[in-house]
């Protein structure tokens, strides 16, 4: 296993783990209010998903890329 799919699966681990966090804070009852008077999630909830897209996005180009190389 090369070092770039080694960090290509630490990078989309921790996307999965901001996108359980953003879904986690989707559904507190706060967060659904805001919701709902406003129509966005809170910033730190829009942070949360951007980086847990952005993380498996690039640990999965990375594995991908790792496993071309090989």
């Amino acid at each position: 296993m090369t070092q770039t799919n080694i960090i290509g699966i630490v990078v989309l681990a921790v996307g999965v783990l901001l996108l359980f966090f953003a879904w986690r804070a989707s559904q507190a009852p706060m967060e659904q209010l805001s919701e709902a008077l406003t129509g966005r999630f809170t910033d730190n909830t829009m942070w949360y998903l951007v980086g847990g897209i952005a993380g498996v996005v690039a640990g999965a180009g990375l594995l991908y890329r790792g496993y071309a190389q090989s």
